[in-house]
Formats: structure tokens, sequence, C-alpha cells
């Protein structure tokens, strides 16, 4: 079929019923509004919600789960960082409250060098961290130079010095989407931005726990995770380069089983970026170390490119040629053909090599922008019970987006709005991040997938943008009050077969800067349900009909949080 050709009218009712899983399973908790209603579905009245504890105004339930944390046989391996959730029942039932002093947060790009002091009140990494030019604090703001443990002297230069050792990498154009392990405050994705590349900047919340509140308090994209146990929420192939400055992961251990899981996220071609000791230090305990990682990545065919000063580069092979060259019997072994490196929802890590596609799918990418609006490979590996072809629905949805988006624009007068940390809740293939970029619209989308519905992120990393695997039945692992905007696109109507709609409100606001909004677009009836939900969390919520009139199935639920609640 011609990639040329009409997109008519696009018609979300197909929309919904394509992206749904058919062979979803109710969970054992069944909705709230359900059970209070007889399992009927009936309206309920919602009373007006508590605060809770002050306690817990940086709460993040599945990171935070303490007992659930004092149970595990074991933390050698850093499972206390991973997600422990809380068990039906036990979930957040009240509206987290915002630091004393809270105020509107300093908005981009000015927000990459300051932020308020009392929206992120705590000195631990000035303390500790004052030295390496991560953060200052003067008077009643934060202060952020750039600068790094391994580049005190600023990331644009140290972003520099990586472009002289490997020209290949061109930020922004073979380089787009990258992933900063161990981030810090995320100075290296704070000053990638500029040069048109977007960074999933991540970090345990460890000792220096608020690194990750730091980074999207500042405006860069950011979340909590940890090389633990399990794989991360990312597909494979989804990061042209991986980058770990002093990140204080020993990626040789348990035969390199964290540098195996690198390697699955790592696009074909891709590169590694290491500062660390063992790159540059002359003692007998780091040459040992950097021998071992010699060693390790010789066995994973990645190609050491460049060795300069306290930085070493490696690159991925392009196919799994040299993988089936190896010696019978070297270790790591490739992955079973079975073994999808996608699934990635409470799945174990794994010491072996997961194959690239044999068909070269995820490998061959146009540069940035084009990427962006070119349908990829990969868009035909994924299982979607469509009844139109797949290029045809990925430019459709775009095009529905982008007119949608132009027209909030226009009429709503979006460009006026604070929008700088966006979540969409249920992305598809990205076509509404897509559609803020078309719209110059200047910030970024953590583009979800939930595991509900069909794995479409594979194609949204293949655009150039950036998104996690989850289930809106648990927390997000991201902290209080950072994001200035949700999305949800037919979320609720999903999601309600499974779990209770008002933990996912409670679960938003919790997310959701004082002073944000939230655009929910879905069924009548959920909208009227939800409606209830958000007046009673102290939302400002207003029900609109969408483009197709008044006569629709569906309407859209707009809410503002309010800066300061009574």
């Amino acid at each position: 079929m011609s990639d040329e050709f009409e997109i008519g009218e696009y018609d979300p009712d197909l929309m919904e019923t394509n992206w749904g899983n058919e062979n979803g399973t109710e969970s054992t908790a069944a909705a709230e509004e359900d059970w209070e209603s007889g399992g009927g579905g009936g309206r309920i009245s919602v009373k007006r919600f508590a605060i809770c504890p002050v306690s817990m105004r940086e709460f993040i339930p599945c990171l935070d789960n303490v007992e659930a944390i004092k149970r595990l046989k074991s933390t050698e391996k850093g499972e206390r960082f991973e997600r422990h959730c809380p068990k039906n029942g036990t979930a957040l039932n009240c509206l987290v409250p915002a630091p004393k002093g809270y105020k509107a947060p300093i908005p981009w790009p000015r927000s990459r060098d300051e932020v308020w002091f009392n929206n992120v009140p705590h000195t631990r990494l000035v303390e500790d961290k004052g030295g390496q030019n991560w953060i200052s604090k003067v008077k009643d703001k934060f202060r952020f130079p750039g600068g790094g443990t391994q580049f005190i002297h600023g990331a644009d230069q140290y972003l520099n010095q990586i472009s002289e050792m490997v020209p290949d990498i061109t930020w922004g154009r073979h380089t787009r989407v990258v992933l900063d392990v161990g981030c810090g405050v995320a100075s290296f994705g704070a000053y990638l931005l500029s040069r048109n590349v977007i960074t999933m900047s991540v970090a345990p919340k460890d000792v220096h726990e608020n690194q990750i509140q730091f980074a999207l308090e500042r405006g860069v994209p950011a979340m909590a995770a940890a090389f633990a146990t399990h794989r991360l929420l990312y597909p494979s192939q989804a990061f042209d380069l991986i980058h770990c400055s002093r990140c204080r992961i020993n990626w040789t251990r348990d035969d390199g089983i964290l540098l195996l899981e690198v390697n699955r996220m790592l696009r074909a071609g891709g590169y590694f970026a290491w500062a660390a000791q063992p790159v540059y230090k002359h003692e007998e305990a780091q040459e040992k170390h950097w021998e071992e990682m010699l060693n390790l990545t010789t066995r994973l065919c990645w190609e050491l490119v460049k060795k300069e000063g306290y930085i070493a580069i490696w690159q991925k092979p392009f196919n799994n040629s040299c993988y089936l060259s190896r010696e019978e019997g070297t270790n790591p072994p490739l992955c079973d053909a079975d073994d999808n490196p996608d699934n990635v929802w409470y799945v174990d890590l794994k010491v072996c090599i997961s194959r690239l596609p044999e068909n070269g799918y995820g490998a061959n990418l146009p540069p940035w922008p084009d990427r962006l609006q070119t349908p990829p490979d990969r868009l035909q590996s994924i299982q979607l019970d469509a009844y139109i072809a797949r290029k045809e629905l990925f430019k459709a949805e775009s095009k529905y987006w982008n007119e949608i988006i132009e027209s909030y624009v226009r009429a709503l007068h979006w460009k006026k709005f604070k929008l700088r940390n966006v979540l969409d809740m249920r992305a598809g293939f990205g076509g509404f991040a897509a559609a803020l970029i078309q719209q110059k619209l200047d910030c970024w989308v953590m583009n979800v997938v939930p595991v509900s519905g069909f794995n479409t992120l594979p194609v949204i990393y293949d655009r150039g943008l950036i998104g996690v695997m989850h289930d809106w039945c648990e927390p997000f692992d991201t902290y209080p009050r950072t994001y200035d905007f949700l999305h949800a696109a037919g979320l609720f109507s999903v999601e309600r077969k499974r779990c209770s709609i008002s933990s996912i409100m409670l679960e938003m606001d919790r997310m959701l800067r004082p002073g944000g909004r939230v655009y929910i677009r879905d069924s009548i009836d959920i909208v009227d349900e939800l409606q209830e939900i958000a007046k009673a969390m102290g939302w400002h919520a207003t029900v609109r009909d969408t483009s197709e009139g008044p006569h629709a199935s569906y309407r859209i639920l707009t809410c503002d949080k309010r800066l300061l609640r009574a």
C-alpha cells in the first residue's frame, strides 16, 4: 500500500475499540464505584477527600512502601529501590499536601538554572555535591550551575567533548533519544535539550533521594528508576545513546546482568558513554575493573570506539552476526528466540544478550526531525486489532491530534499556559506529543503506554519521543507535584473494568502541580462520574463538547488544580 493517501475523518470510536485489550480480565480489585453501587456501575455521591499528613508531602506509594521493603528477603542487589506497591484496598485515599511556602514553579527556560527552595526544601544535595558544581542555595532559590561529578566545568563543555570524540554521534540528528543513568539533578539532559536531544534521566530514590524531584522541578524529563533485579520499563532499542557518569553501578557484577539490560535498551548501532574512575585511574583495583569491563564488552560484541581522558565510548553492533560468530560456549549467550525484549512489566533481568530483529527493524531511522512523522519499521511488529493498515492508522492518529491541538492553541489559548512537564496517560503512537511539537509548544511529554492495551512503546521511541510502560491500577514512579499537565484520552473507559477510577484520579492529583491542568476525553457517563470526583478533590472542573458536537458520545473534562486549597 502506498504511503500517500487521503486521510478522511478520523473516528475516535474506532480508536477506542482498537487500542483496547479485548482479552483483558477484570482484576480482583473491582472499581470502587462498582463496589459501592452493588456492581451495577450506578452513580454515587463522592465526599470531599481529606488532606494527607504533612509527612506524606513527597510520598511515592510504590517506592515508599516501608512495610513491604522490610519484608524483603534480600536488599543486596538494590531490591529496596524497586517498585513495591500497596496492596488493593491500601492505596492512597487522601490529597498529598504541598510544602509550606510552595509557589508556582519558575517557568522554563529560567527553571533550568534556578527553582524555588520552598518547592523542594532539601539541602542534602547541596551539602554532599556543592563542590562538584551540581547545585547551590542562594537566598530563597536553588541554583544549578550545570556541572556534574565528572564534568564540574559544565555540561556544555562535556557534551562538546563527547561530540569531538565520536563525531558520528551528532547530537540532535543521529542521536535524538538518550538515557542518563544515575543522573543527579539531570544537568546532562537539561543541556542536551538545546541540542534537540530528549533525555530520560533516571536515578533511584536513594540517599540523594530528591535528585529526580529537582530534575522535574527544573522542567527536565526524569523518572525514579533503579538498575536492580527487574527490567526497566522502556522497550528494546529505545535509546540512541546511554550515558553513565559516576552512576555508582557495578556493570560487571553477576556476569554483566546490568550491562545486558543496557544492551537490551540500546538501539542497534547506538553508543554507551561511561565516565568513571576505572577509565582513567591507575590504581590496581580500578585497572582490574577496567579489564573486566573490556572483557565483558568484547563478549557483548561492543566496539570501543574512543577512550579519552575520563570518558570511554562503545558502540553496539547493528545486527546479530558478531554474536553468532563467537566461539561456542561464549558467555553471555543469546537470549532464547521466544524471549520478547519489549516485555518489561515486572520482568526479571536475564543473563543473556537480547537478539536484534533479523529484518533490521529499529536500526535504520531517519534523522531528527524527520523521524517524528515517519511511520517506523517496528510499526509492523506491533500487535493490534486494527481494521485498517498500520501506516494509515499511524498517520490518521497524527492528523487527528494535530488538528485538536491546533484548535486548543487557537480557541483555548494553550500558548499562554505554562506547559512544561506533560504526561499523556494513554499515548497510543505518541500522536498527542508529536502534535505539541508540531504546534511549537515548549514542553516535553512522558508518553505512557498502559499494560491494559497493546505495546506501542517501540514506535514512540522510534519517533524520537520518550515514554514508559505502566499499569494505572498502580501508582506512577514520580514525586508529587511534578507535572503541569495531565492528558487522558479514553483511559477511564478501559481501566474502570480493572480498578478504581477514584484511585487513578487521586494519583493524578498527587502528580499534578498546584496550578496545573487536566484534560480528559472519555464517554459521557465516565466524564460525569469523573467530574464529581474532581470536585471532591477540590479541582475546578468543566465539561465541554468535543469537536464532533453536542450529540457525540464523548465529552472533554477540563480541570484546574488550584494553587491553594481551602
